[in-house]
Formats: C-alpha cells, sequence, structure tokens
C-alpha cells in the first residue's frame, strides 16, 4: 500500500523549490532601467518550439533522469512548477493611451513584465511508467485583467493591465529497468513547451509571454529510495553516468536523510539545500549571498528605490523590508560559517604536543580561537629553515613557481611582517603577511585584509618580536 510522503520533507523541499522559481526575477538593483533588467528570467527558459529560429540555444524542453529503488507497485507522482508571464501596460485616464509612467494614491507604477505561479501535477503507478510510460498534455489558459487606479480625490487616475498568452506544454514519464542484480530504475521525465503563437518572434521579448519560466519539477515516490546523482553508491556509478539531463540537475530533496524526493532544478544545487536560517526573505536572485545583496540594495538612492518599488509590488515589498530592517539581522549574515569539518591542532610547530579534539563531545569548534584553545593565529609557530616564525616576525616574499598572479612579481624580494599563522581544513599552513613598506598598513591591518604566503615562499629575516 502506497504512504503518503512526509509533509516537513515536501514542505522543506517546496521552500528551495520556491527560490528557485524566482531566481533572475527580480536582479538588483532591480530598477526597470537597470541594464542587468533588460534581459530577465535566465534559468530554465522553455521557449516556444518556434523561438528556435530566433536563437537555436534556447530549448523548448528539458530531461530530468534520475535512479531510484522501488517496487513497480510503488506510486510515484511529479510536480512541475513553473512561472507564466504577465505583461503589465499603464494606461493614463481620461483617454487611457499607454504611458511610461504615472503616480496614484502616492504611488508610481511602470510597465512590467509581472508573473504568476503555475503547477500540474502528474501521478502514475512505476508499473505504467516500465510499461510504455505516461503523457499528460496541459494548457495554461490566458486572459485579460484590469485595475482601476484612484487618485488622491477618488477620482480614476488609470488602469493596469495585464494581458497572459495561452500556453501549451506535455508531461511525459518513462522509466526503465537496469541490468543488473540491483533491481534499480531509471526514471525519465520530460517537460516540453507545445505553445505555437499566432505572432511573428524576432527577439527574446516576443517568445518569453509563450515561453514556461524557471521550470523544474519535484519527483515524489512515497516509500522509494532515489539516489544521489552527486554522491552514488559504487554499484550505481555507471548508471547514473548514463542519465542524460537537459537544462536540469536533479538533486535529493527535503531533509538529510531523507530519499523519496527529487529536486530536478534548472540551477545547480548539492542534495539535500536548504535556504540559510539567516536570510530575512525572499531575495529573487538567491544563489547569490544575502548580506551582498542587501548592501547593494541599501545602497540605492531614494530615486532609485521610489523606481524599483513602481516595476513590482514584490520589489516594493523588498525595499520595505530592507530600509526597515533590524541592524541585528544584517549581523546574522555576517561571517556564517557552514561546512566546517574538526582538524586538528591549526598551525603548532613540530615541537607542540596535541590539542585538544575539537571532534569530541563537549569540545570547542576548531575554526573559533577565542573558545578552542588548540587554535591560536596570534601565537601559534612555523619552524622555517630553522627558524621559528610566528606572529611579529619578519620574512622576505619569494613568490614560489605555483603562485599564478602577475602581482607577486612586485612582491618578490620585499620583506613584510608576519601578522599570523594560519592553518586551513587540510591542515595546511598559511602566512598572514603585511609588507613592510605598505602606505596603507595600518588601514588594512585593521580591517583583516593580508597577503597569504606558504612558509615554503619567504625566507626568515629575523625571530619573532
Amino acid at each position: 500500500m502506497t504512504t503518503a510522503p512526509d509533509p516537513a520533507a515536501a514542505q522543506h523541499a517546496r521552500q528551495v523549490a520556491d527560490a528557485i522559481l524566482y531566481e533572475g526575477y527580480l536582479l538588483y538593483p532591480y530598477r526597470a532601467t537597470a541594464q542587468k533588467n533588460q534581459e530577465r528570467f535566465q534559468f530554465g527558459v522553455l521557449m516556444p518550439p518556434g523561438y528556435a529560429q530566433v536563437d537555436p540555444n534556447e530549448p523548448a524542453a528539458s530531461q530530468t533522469e534520475c535512479i531510484l529503488e522501488g517496487k513497480a507497485s510503488a506510486e510515484l507522482t511529479a510536480t512541475v512548477r513553473f512561472l507564466q508571464v504577465q505583461r503589465r501596460t499603464v494606461l493614463a485616464a481620461p483617454d487611457f493611451a499607454e504611458v511610461s509612467s504615472l503616480r496614484a494614491g502616492g504611488t508610481e507604477y511602470t510597465p512590467w513584465d509581472e508573473a504568476a505561479e503555475r503547477e500540474e501535477q502528474v501521478t502514475a503507478q512505476v508499473s505504467e511508467l516500465l510499461d510504455g510510460g505516461v503523457e499528460v498534455p496541459f494548457t495554461v489558459p490566458g486572459g485579460v485583467g484590469e485595475e482601476d487606479l484612484a487618485g488622491p480625490d477618488g477620482e480614476l487616475a488609470g488602469r493596469l493591465v495585464r494581458r497572459r498568452e495561452a500556453l501549451s506544454a506535455v508531461i511525459r514519464l518513462t522509466a526503465d529497468r537496469l541490468p543488473g542484480p540491483y533491481g534499480a530504475l531509471r526514471i525519465r521525465l520530460v517537460l516540453a513547451n507545445r505553445t505555437e503563437p499566432a505572432g511573428t518572434l524576432a527577439r527574446r521579448a516576443d517568445g518569453l509571454p509563450f515561453a514556461l519560466i524557471a521550470a523544474h519539477s519535484l519527483i515524489c515516490v512515497p516509500g522509494g529510495r532515489f539516489l544521489s546523482m552527486t554522491d552514488p553508491p559504487e554499484w550505481a556509478a555507471p548508471a547514473v553516468r548514463e542519465c542524460a539531463n537537459t537544462g536540469t540537475w536533479p538533486v535529493l530533496a527535503g531533509p538529510a536523510g531523507c530519499t523519496e524526493l527529487i529536486l530536478s532544478s534548472p540551477v545547480i544545487l548539492y542534495d539535500h539545500p536548504e535556504i540559510a536560517a539567516e536570510s530575512a526573505g525572499q531575495l529573487y536572485d538567491s544563489t547569490e549571498i544575502d548580506e551582498i545583496l542587501t548592501l547593494r540594495t541599501l545602497t540605492l538612492t531614494d530615486a532609485e528605490k521610489q523606481e524599483a518599488r513602481a516595476t513590482d509590488p514584490r520589489a516594493a515589498e523588498l525595499m520595505d523590508r530592507l530600509d526597515h530592517l533590524p541592524p541585528e539581522m544584517l549581523e546574522r549574515m555576517h561571517g556564517a560559517i557552514r561546512y566546517l569539518r574538526p582538524a586538528s591542532r591549526a598551525g603548532a610547530g613540530a615541537d607542540s604536543g596535541p590539542g585538544p579534539d575539537p571532534s569530541l563531545p563537549g569540545q570547542a569548534p576548531w575554526w573559533d580561537p577565542g573558545a578552542d584553545q588548540s587554535v591560536s593565529p596570534q601565537t601559534d609557530h612555523v619552524v622555517i629553515a630553522g627558524v621559528r616564525i610566528a606572529r611579529g616576525s619578519r620574512v622576505r616574499m619569494c613568490p614560489g613557481r605555483r603562485r599564478a598572479d602577475a602581482q607577486d612579481l612586485f612582491l618578490a624580494g620585499r620583506t613584510a611582517l608576519v601578522e599570523a599563522v594560519l592553518s586551513d581544513v587540510d591542515g595546511q599552513v598559511h602566512l598572514a603577511l603585511i609588507p613592510d613598506d605598505d602606505p596603507a598598513a595600518d588601514l588594512q591591518r585593521s580591517h583583516g585584509r593580508f597577503l597569504y604566503f606558504s612558509p615554503d615562499e619567504v625566507t626568515p629575516i629575523g625571530a619573532a618580536s
């Protein structure tokens, strides 16, 4: 008997899928006139087939292939999600002619390509997919919507008109049983745009109203076990390599340990992706860093922010949220560290004894020098040519051949002060240096900006002070 998917796991996967859905929807600095916003919707765009004559690099279909361990009687549900362009024009009263900008009720409005969320779902038994598969065509109706805009005295100031074109597409699901004793299955999902526009498509802006945008899928088999496509078990590695994924990147979805969900994304992700806990809200460019996007948005002038608000309600909400972002929320974004594993004593000299094992319960994380006594960049040392080098030592920089930065030519032979002895997660030692003749040495030191050299790229010229 088929069991229902875990609601918590499904919700976890949908949070990431929502971020993908709006990836590239607004590109900072979010103004309609910004150069970046002249080419939006970069990811997961399935154009109508006729657009291939304009640009053959814009596909009309995507294909997902992944490996499943499951019974033929299991039930598979594929949920396809995408955006449909909703082209907004602005009309001004009393003649309702199109205008490039209109202020009504204290709010400014400009023409903009909004988007409406769409979702289609197909459910079938795995046995059906093995027996020829299923094909489910679907349509998304077009339409026109109007919204009247009132002036300061309640009079009709203008109107917003939103137009959506009808879309036609198909979902095809098939499965093949893999050879060998394991009984695994290759699941294939094809999403194809079949829309045939009546007019001529001459440029990308002409094709977007007929496209499936940010198209991605969630595939669920309750009780089944999808294999990781990035780190499969050894026996499944050849089958994974043979999978053909076009315009998609399937990863295990849901929290760690969940194997019944696959998220097939138009952007490259890792297994079990998550929304950062520090994120204060959707920034519509989720593969970027929240802190960078937030700081960049806060630098906009009042006029630029007003222009951004005029494009889209989502942009207006974003501006309002960031304008009132508490300082502690911004601090949470700065310096967040993830994916670090325990390490042995960092930067210790050969004569140093072993420090506490940070992998043991109750030990501090190795990356926190204030809490973990096994790490001390201020006092750790390394021995170079029989000389103890630590913070305060002076060295001569001799960039090695492995360094590829042309600026190293200007550093060769110059002397520098060692500010810290550091060690990375692989146990490699690095020296943080500031050149002796750097006129901005105090500024660099206050900001923690150093030159990093390996021990074999310096020669000692004095003991530590």
